[in-house]
């Protein structure tokens, strides 16, 4: 009789330590990843302090006036900050790459222990229908006795039962485990596209230095030198007025209709004219990736943003193939449209267009922000340099800006850029930075054609 309860106990015993073993392993993993996950995660703190010491250093600079002494120390920050960032970023891709071969060697094991699983109940299954098979008479004629038989089939039917729990638990745990994998992966793919925007805070951290170096050259060290090269640089009010405002995907216009433009977004949104010029200037600096024609079908966040680009599209009379979106950079969806820079899903937000009750898109026009700010009697327009101010304007100051302190239009900065979850991530601040430098510069030349 092959059902014998001795080999039901030899399996049971076998499976029992097959069990143990699978835990030992597991658990020496486990040690093993978090001693490495420790002194990552150690050394990213470090590095993300020093960080912040040189956000404070820098927000103090930018107060004091301006000298060489304070310019020169402003770069250094600059440049220490950004190198930091980036050393961030290369520790970020090291603890996540280390997490996800650690979660690929676990589902390896889960899948080859689920796979002996599989085996183990197949052959209990077989030996089920063996003793299905026998009758009465012959277990009335078998060397064990009729207690022992059914000893052993209630024996075989718990070790059969904790099978099929156990096989169950470990399908749980194999596409959790699965599911956490594919989190990684997409964190890591993530932290690698922050890579490609660091390359432009490298060439940020280049021109800094460049500017460093030329300024230590012409003054010799000197703050008199200094002053006088200030003074020598400093456009005149007419140089201002004849310089061209550069526009993302809308060319260049009068400097002197961008600031038009500008002040009548601050003084509806509350947000200064030249933080709003700041923003704009750095969206047009990110330019590697302008005026894709008909790149919505490729470029654009399939489900986010393509269908209510669409119904954009279509409450605007314009071809969605004729007008120029964002393409596609390393670092995350294209699809963004005209000077602000606005993906569709973040435009509907602020220009009306809302859910239909059908999973769709369509038009409401007391929802149009943009609209109602500029009295207009028609839908807001991401292509048009006004509305495309204006929108500016209401986000900068829903992320904060009206406090107008540098503090709080920088945060407001890269909350437009990251989004507020990812506005403190290190990785971002170049662009902060960037819109705060612009933002200055504008400023500066307001002042001089004010007079003030």
């Amino acid at each position: 009789m092959n059902a014998s309860s001795g080999s039901y106990k030899n399996y049971f015993l076998w499976l029992y330590l097959f069990s143990i073993a699978l835990v030992c392993v597991g658990a020496f993993t486990s040690i093993v990843s978090a001693e490495t996950e420790d002194e990552l995660r150690a050394r990213l703190a470090t590095i993300e302090e020093q960080i912040a010491r040189q956000q404070v250093l820098l927000d103090g600079k930018q107060q004091e006036r301006q000298s060489l002494e304070r310019d020169v120390a402003i770069l250094d920050a600059k440049i220490k900050k950004a190198q930091l960032a980036i050393q961030a970023r290369d520790i970020e891709i090291t603890r996540l790459g280390g997490q996800i071969g650690d979660k690929e060697e676990t589902v390896g094991v889960l899948t080859d222990r689920s796979e002996k699983q599989r085996q183990s109940l197949a052959e209990l299954i077989r030996k089920t229908n063996e003793i299905d098979d026998y009758s009465l008479v012959e277990i009335l004629l078998g060397t064990q006795s009729i207690s022992e038989f059914f000893q052993d089939l209630e024996n075989f039917q718990i070790i059969k039962e904790s099978l099929y729990t156990s096989l169950n638990d470990l399908a749980s745990t194999r596409e959790l485990t699965l599911q956490e994998k594919s989190s990684l992966e997409i964190k890591q793919q993530s932290e690698k596209e922050l890579r490609a925007l660091q390359a432009l805070e490298k060439k940020e951290i280049e021109a800094n230095e460049r500017a460093k170096a030329k300024i230590l050259a012409e003054t010799k060290g000197t703050e008199a030198e200094y002053q006088r090269l200030l003074r020598a640089q400093q456009k005149t009010a007419s140089e201002i007025r004849a310089q061209l405002f550069k526009l993302r995907d809308s060319g260049s216009i009068p400097f002197m209709d961008a600031i038009e433009y500008a002040e009548f977004a601050s003084a509806k949104t509350g947000v200064r004219a030249a933080l709003i010029m700041g923003v704009l200037t750095q969206e047009t600096n990110l330019g590697s990736f302008l005026g894709v024609m008909g790149g919505w079908q490729t470029e654009m966040h399939p489900t986010r943003d393509k269908p209510v680009f669409e119904v954009i599209m279509k409450e605007l009379g314009l071809d969605p193939d004729s007008v120029p979106v964002s393409g596609k950079p390393s670092y995350g969806w294209g699809g963004a449209m005209g000077p602000s820079q606005f993906i569709p899903s973040t435009w509907a937000m602020y220009g009306g267009f809302v859910s239909d009750g059908a999973g769709g898109w369509m038009y409401d026009a007391s929802k149009d922000r943009i609209r109602q700010v500029m009295g207009k009697s028609s839908p807001s327009n991401p292509y048009e340099k006004q509305d495309a101010f204006v929108a500016t304007g209401l986000l900068m100051g829903d992320n904060g800006a009206v406090a107008q302190t540098y503090a709080a239009e920088r945060l407001a900065a890269l909350r437009y850029f990251a989004g507020w979850g990812n506005a403190n991530n290190p990785a971002y601040a170049f662009y902060g930075d960037g819109v705060m430098g612009h933002t200055t510069r504008i400023q500066e030349e307001i002042n001089i054609l004010k007079g003030t």
